[in-house]
């Protein structure tokens, strides 16, 4: 029973982790195949599947998604801090916009002997902990912002060089449209997802999730209590 306790009380992470692993695995042998029928098509020589990997081609479609991913995150924690939704359990009750004060948030001389030691000092190390997730999930969506700008040059670039266009920048390359046609297609699809959770879930329910609220709750009740 106690070996099984921590698969339990970590489940969640463990199979989202699971299908993330299966998923990228499944992704890169697409793209390898796709990428090498590609080459074969040209006349050129295949890649070999390690060098696919690390390839520009392979680097700039993951990036492109985990920036949109992590943008929808960083936008959403960002928000909830002042924006509400009555009725929906994504939301924080009407009146309980804000950061909240330190005896709601217990911290300082308000946290409890579990909490974590960041939580019970004041000063920077209290701010950064405060906001450490939107910070770590903002650092994220910054970085893979850039990994899918400095990729997508390459990749346009070596297209360009087989049509014997001129090579272009990177800054160039960010205000081109092909960078944002990669980039707004994949905001615009986790904006659609974010709005369409916040608001279906103030009508629709599903039994036993953590994303839902309870059966029998009323429409107008959002995350905690009856508003």
């Amino acid at each position: 029973m106690r070996q099984i306790r921590p698969l339990r009380d970590n489940a969640l992470s463990l199979a989202f982790g699971a299908l993330f692993l299966l998923a990228l695995a499944g992704q890169s042998i697409a793209g390898f195949l796709e990428s090498n029928e590609r080459l074969q098509q040209h006349g050129l020589a295949p890649l070999a599947f390690g060098a696919y990997l690390t390839s520009s081609d392979f680097v700039v479609d993951v990036a492109e998604n985990w920036q949109s991913e992590f943008l929808q995150f960083t936008l959403f924690i960002a928000a909830t801090i002042w924006l509400v939704q009555r009725g929906s359990p994504e939301s924080k009750k009407p009146g309980d916009e804000g950061p909240g004060s330190d005896e709601d948030q217990l911290v300082a001389e308000h946290a409890r002997p579990d909490s974590p030691a960041w939580a019970r000092v004041r000063g920077i190390r209290l701010t950064i902990f405060s906001n450490s997730l939107l910070l770590v999930m903002g650092a994220v969506f910054v970085l893979s912002w850039l990994a899918q700008s400095l990729a997508g040059t390459v990749v346009m670039n070596a297209e360009n060089a087989e049509h014997g266009v001129p090579a272009i920048t990177w800054l160039e390359y960010l205000g081109s449209p092909d960078f944002w046609n990669r980039t707004l297609q994949n905001w615009q699809s986790e904006f659609l997802a974010v709005g369409a959770m916040i608001a279906l879930s103030i009508f629709l329910r599903q039994r036993g999730s953590s994303e839902s609220k309870r059966v029998g709750a009323p429409h107008r009740e959002s995350s905690v209590g009856s508003d």
